[in-house]
């Protein structure tokens, strides 16, 4: 028998100085063909830390090698107990019989249980189906032969922990067939299912992989989504259907529990195509029509049942996304409303409701859309709350694609502008050095100095980010040319001192060299120790004696910002020209190059990868260099260098050539 059997494994007394018995989880879940792609996962809130597995709870339950292990530590810590605690402790014989009675105390128990017998057969087939690396035609034999044991009492076993994976293995590795058969056979079953520990994964699973089934499945769970939205478990169910795997009118199935049981009573269940081509509306869909008294109450219904998530936050339901739908189509039915007091006592009541907790809706995109709504319409006393609640996530929030651009509004709408340079821009720039590392992180970082350029923005992220200016132009008093130079002045400083401090490690890589060459062209202040931490690199021996660590010039990414600095801006597609910063002189950066990096590297740069660079060089000195300058650079460039410039095959060596001789003329 299988208590039997795994009695044998016995693990050392503590008294014995044994390791301690810890589970085995496999780094990574396998993925099958069968698993239709990658699985997905919701966004993270910003107030949580990252796990270092990376594994989401569902994740977890799937690894599912890990239970006989359970099992067995949690019989061997009852072995160790009565070694511990029995008068017979010293005599090894007897505390071998008092294993052998516990063993036959546990299987008298386990065989006394419903369906004992059903649930040994169901293992059996269990540990070869779930198995790892067996074929896919003989796991389809094991699962269909599990399914016949199970079939007709899979809801009466499925809440239990062993008997809801094997059911779980049947989902996850069956067919469409044996999946929906599971489904039909718990019909009616799944508003319990989602409250247990155990048979909530199985739900989530039926739910994402029979899309046949999972409109009825929601609907079961009707007129008590607030209630299992506060529930411990059944929330991760509701939450995982709606951001992930519901379709528009599935999603208006879970919302229609806010809107107030004179919503839920009236509307259609029958999913009709009406009803659907309806729900794509959303929450103005149930206001058509919809007048006076009987409008207010639908709001005052909304709004209350949005405060008794807020009010009830430690359970966790306000951080996700349906939760932030509902809100932001409050707002929205808010800002509709014709009464101009009316609508400005209702916005202040939800947000007073909610401003403690709005760091927990920031990183879906209805919540990020809610919350930049709030900073938009609030008052200064309202922006300063908001800041208050979001700084010390700051961090978080610059490397999420949603939670940024509620910084960004910030930054956008916040007059007091001093209050965003001390709350936010200088948490921004004191961690530079990691956010340099993401595409997320840099944007925050550009939006300091060159706020929606098109070079590191879509045209996408910056209708976004414009929504919010048609309020911004009634709400906000400062000029945007004027805001966005003062965040530019704020920032400056701790860029550059990142520059000075990391630029030259930074510039060595493909996204921190586009970083440090906006906080050189763009960022206000001295910028003579940036330069001279940038161009120190370039001292080094040319070409590099190390073969793992190349030359600066002889990476494409950082050579092409060091040609941007000589030529002291952006070249422009539109113009077909540079187009300079007034905020960088080229030919500062240009003499601090003459006197670093010298003569012999500058000729030896000429004759490899940096012929254009020197090119550049050689323009800015002729343009703008002093009568010094070029009379030391055309010492460099003798007859000698350019006879062996000529002779080289080294790519731009023909324009290298052109600015040598304009320089000698």
């Amino acid at each position: 028998m299988p208590g039997l059997q795994s009695a044998s494994r016995k693990r050392p007394a503590v008294s014995q100085g044994g390791p301690k018995s810890k589970k085995q989880h496999s780094e990574k879940p396998s993925s099958t063909k069968l698993e239709e792609g990658k699985i997905q996962k919701r966004s993270r809130p910003v107030t949580q830390p990252i796990p270092v597995s990376g594994l989401s709870d569902e994740d977890e339950d799937e690894d599912e090698d890990n239970f006989e292990e359970e099992e067995i530590e949690d019989q061997e810590i009852v072995q160790d107990e009565m070694i511990v605690d029995g008068a017979s402790s010293k005599d090894p014989n007897a505390a071998r019989e008092s294993h052998k009675v516990q063993r036959v105390l546990q299987e008298q128990r386990r065989a006394a249980k419903p369906h004992s017998q059903l649930l040994a057969d169901a293992k059996l087939v269990w540990s070869l189906a779930r198995q790892k690396s067996i074929p896919s035609a003989e796991r389809q034999k094991h699962v269909k032969e599990l399914m016949k044991v199970t079939q007709g009492k899979v809801k009466d076993i499925v809440l239990k922990h062993d008997a809801s994976r094997i059911i779980q293995t049947i989902v996850k590795y069956g067919g469409q067939k044996e999946r929906d058969q599971v489904a039909t056979e718990l019909k009616g079953h799944y508003k319990a299912l989602a409250q247990s520990k155990y048979s909530k994964f199985l739900v989530t699973k039926l739910i994402r992989l029979c899309p046949a089934h999972r409109a009825s499945i929601l609907l079961e769970f009707q007129s008590s989504v607030l209630r299992l939205l506060l529930h411990r478990e059944a929330s991760v169910v509701l939450a995982d259907s709606f951001e992930l795997y519901a379709n528009a009118y599935e999603r208006s199935i879970l919302l229609r529990d806010f809107y107030g049981k004179e919503v839920a009573l009236f509307s259609q269940t029958q999913g009709s195509e009406p009803e659907k081509a309806n729900a794509r509306k959303g929450f103005p869909g149930v206001l058509e029509g919809l007048e006076g008294e009987r409008r207010k109450r639908v709001l005052a219904a909304l709004k209350e049942n949005l405060t008794t998530i807020f009010n009830n936050s430690d359970k966790g339901a306000i951080t996700h996304a349906i939760v932030h739908r509902a809100l932001l189509e409050y707002l929205s039915a808010v800002n509709d409303t014709e009464d101009e007091s009316e609508r400005e006592k209702l916005r202040k009541e939800i947000f007073e409701s909610c401003q403690d907790v709005l760091a927990e809706m920031v990183h879906t995109k209805d919540g990020s859309r809610a919350v930049r709504d709030f900073i938009v319409y609030g008052t200064a006393k309202d922006r300063k709350q908001i800041i208050k609640v979001i700084k010390p996530h700051v961090e978080r929030m610059c490397t999420d694609d949603e939670a940024q651009l509620v910084l960004f509004t910030a930054l956008d709408v916040i007059d007091d502008t001093k209050l965003t340079a001390k709350s936010l821009v200088s948490d921004i720039t004191t961690h530079a050095p990691t956010l340099i590392n993401t595409p997320q992180g840099r944007r925050a970082l550009f939006y300091l100095l060159v706020p929606r350029s098109r070079r590191h923005f879509t045209p996408a992220q910056i209708a976004i980010i414009a929504e919010t200016d048609p309020i911004r132009a009634k709400t906000s008093k400062k000029s945007a040319d004027v805001r966005e130079g003062e965040i530019r002045a704020a920032a400056s400083e701790g860029l550059l001192k990142f520059v000075v401090d990391n630029g030259a490690e930074a510039a060595r890589d493909t996204g921190g060299s586009l970083v440090v060459l906006e906080i050189m062209l763009y960022a206000d202040g001295d910028k003579s120790s940036a330069m001279q931490s940038l161009l120190q690199p370039l001292a080094s021996t040319y070409p590099s004696e190390d073969a793992s660590k190349l030359h600066p010039i002889d990476l494409p990414h950082t050579s092409r910002m060091y040609k941007s600095l000589f030529q002291g801006g952006h070249f422009s597609h539109a113009s077909k020209s540079v187009i300079r910063s007034s905020s960088f002189s080229p030919s500062a950066f240009a003499s601090v190059f003459m006197t670093i990096v010298g003569k012999d590297l500058t000729v030896s740069m000429a004759g490899g990868e940096g012929a254009f660079i020197i090119a550049e060089f050689l323009h800015r000195i002729r343009e703008e260099g002093s009568a010094d300058e070029k009379r030391t650079v055309k010492d460099w460039f003798g007859e000698d260098v350019v006879e062996r410039l000529k002779e080289s095959e080294t790519k731009g060596r023909n324009v290298l050539l052109d600015k040598i001789n304009a320089l000698l003329l």
